[in-house]
């Protein structure tokens, strides 16, 4: 759980609409019981989304502060993989594994059934086309209920007339996205001992066997040149200093389920072909 230590609210900078704005106004209202969900259905692209999903961490942890300290839990963020594993997003604190859910169909009833599930306040989807659907009974209007923001982002990190601009002001800011595009392989010959934990007494995740395996699992489910791939899209948006600004887009719920609909539907490849 380095994230608790790792990063702060003031290493992001945030616009709205090209003004200068606060973590409140990028999440309105935000309270103790918010969750995070970030819906991804291409190889590694929940990267794309990094400073929000980031930020959502920094939100759960600045309105609660002991969360970082006597409590040291981690958020409550949850990634929604579709059709299969998607490469594992574990780094980012998606942890224990129950928090990063493989969905492996496409229908879309099964996607919305999960995010109910996990109670999502926040969601996050790749920018699909909206398409009208049928869900099953009261599934919509629950979702409405409680999903208080919704936003449209790509799995490259910039997404075209995007009103929501997040920049990273600290090379801290993107020691996730790099642990995500990493060989596993790496990762594993840098593991910590098992039963390691941290300066203040906290188990390490990185220690852990299941956390390992996790990282093997997801891993055998990507093709080759799939982590490459994201990886360069990542470095193209890098500046001088190693940083991103990233772009996505504030959507009202009811056109994100529309395009949640088309999730593992439409992703450029498959639109390509």
């Amino acid at each position: 759980m380095h994230v608790v230590s790792l990063l702060r609210t003031e290493m992001f900078s945030i616009r709205l609409g090209g003004a200068t704005a606060a973590l409140a106004e990028l999440f309105p209202g935000w309270s103790e019981l918010d969750r995070f969900g970030l819906v991804i259905d291409e190889p590694l692209g929940g990267v794309g989304a990094s400073h929000l999903l980031q930020c959502a961490m920094m939100a759960y942890y600045d309105v609660k502060p002991a969360r970082r300290t006597s409590r040291a839990v981690y958020p409550e963020i949850y990634a929604f993989h579709i059709g299969k594993s998607h490469g594992a997003h574990a780094p980012y604190d998606f942890w224990p594994a129950r928090r990063e859910v493989i969905l492996r169909t496409d229908d879309h009833r099964e996607i919305l059934d999960a995010i109910n599930d996990r109670g999502i306040t926040r969601l996050a989807i790749p920018d699909r086309p909206p398409r009208d659907v049928v869900h099953r009974p009261k599934e919509v209007e629950a979702a409405l209920d409680r999903i208080a923001s919704a936003f449209v982002y790509s799995a490259s990190g910039r997404l075209a007339g995007g009103d929501v601009e997040i920049a990273g002001t600290d090379k801290r800011t993107e020691f996730n996205a790099n642990q995500v595009l990493r060989p596993v392989s790496d990762i594993l010959a840098l593991r910590r001992a098992p039963g390691a934990v941290s300066s203040s007494g906290i188990p390490i995740k990185e220690a852990d066997d299941d956390y390992a395996r996790w990282l093997e699992t997801c891993d055998t489910e990507l093709l080759p040149g799939d982590r490459q791939n994201a990886l360069e899209v990542r470095q193209a948006l890098r500046s001088p200093e190693g940083l991103v600004t990233e772009t996505c887009r504030r959507v009202e719920v009811g056109e994100a389920l529309q395009r949640l609909a088309s999730a593992g539907l439409s992703r450029p490849s498959a639109a390509a072909g």
